[in-house]
């Protein structure tokens, strides 16, 4: 059996490719905001480093503006956990805190410490609902140290039509 298989690196296989993404983010976060905006987007990832890491390339398409952002994630065969960063254009500088954490019966649960408007939070990353052609990801804050959580970002995967890669296994 392939180590990769055995040690997490393949655990983002089921996202290379090409995306369709519908995105629904809360206009404020740990506001008590129940209003929500809604948008399209692109979504293309491919691995590096024999698949110890890989890029995605993330095309947003907000009523503000559209705009570029990259999920960098490296898995560390040491741990066995992923680190998850997010490179937004608009502030080419901040990569930030990478969640941390690793997938566990088909979903995957990251975690970091960081800040929301000066104030310490918690953030957590799920992956969910992972098929060959689907896959939910969902972005919570946490102000109370993970007893509570706002999710404030869901992002709804479709497998494009046109997508050269289809994943080896479901």
């Amino acid at each position: 059996m392939n180590e990769h298989i055995l040690d997490g690196r393949s655990d983002f296989d089921f996202l290379v490719g090409d995306w369709t993404v519908r995105h629904r983010r809360l206009k404020e976060r740990l506001a008590g905001c129940t209003e929500w905006e809604e948008f399209r987007g692109t979504c293309s990832l491919r691995p590096l480093l024999d698949g110890q890491a890989n890029v995605d390339d993330n095309v947003l398409e907000m009523a503000s503006g559209t705009y570029r952002a990259a999920s960098i994630r490296a898995y560390d065969p040491v741990t066995k956990q992923w680190s998850i960063w997010w490179l937004d254009s608009r502030r080419p500088h901040d990569l930030g805190a990478p969640v941390v954490g690793a997938f566990k019966d088909g979903t995957g649960t990251f975690f970091a410490d960081d800040v929301c408007d000066g104030q310490p939070i918690r953030v957590r990353f799920l992956w969910t609902d992972i098929t060959p052609v689907s896959a939910r990801w969902q972005q919570a804050f946490s102000r109370d140290g993970g007893a509570t959580w706002e999710t404030n970002w869901i992002m709804e995967f479709e497998r494009s039509e046109d997508s050269s890669h289809r994943p080896a296994r479901t």
